[in-house]
């Protein structure tokens, strides 16, 4: 698995991000390779997971390309070929982009993720 979804992943997890997934989208744009969608209780909690994020990122030694977003409910981290999405639960529910991505392969988590 990607080096930089690990790295989201985890550094999600860590601030208890709800419900995080990652795409494979790779076969569908030539935009990405992958996303990684979570959500947080909050527009408070989104921010703190895009900081986290950004800086385990950082130490990792990925710069994003972009971030978009961080003053909405929907905050867009662009690291090239690995893209995050953390949104409030009702913009997560808007976009839905688990859906409009229904193509994609989901990506098997469980060996990244921490058991509750």
């Amino acid at each position: 698995m990607n080096q930089k979804i690990v790295t989201a992943v985890q550094a999600l997890d860590k601030k208890k991000a709800i419900d995080i997934k990652a795409l494979k989208v790779e076969d569908l744009t030539i935009v990405t390779e992958a996303f990684v969608i979570a959500a947080g209780t909050s527009s408070t909690h989104v921010r703190s997971l895009a900081d986290e994020v950004e800086y385990q990122m950082k130490l990792a030694g990925f710069e994003p390309r972009q971030i978009e977003g961080k003053a909405t409910g929907w905050i867009l981290l662009d690291y090239h070929d690995v893209i995050i999405h953390i949104f409030t639960p009702d913009q997560r529910e808007n976009y839905n982009l688990e859906k409009l991505w229904a193509d994609g392969e989901e990506m098997d988590l469980s060996s990244v993720l921490t058991e509750d």
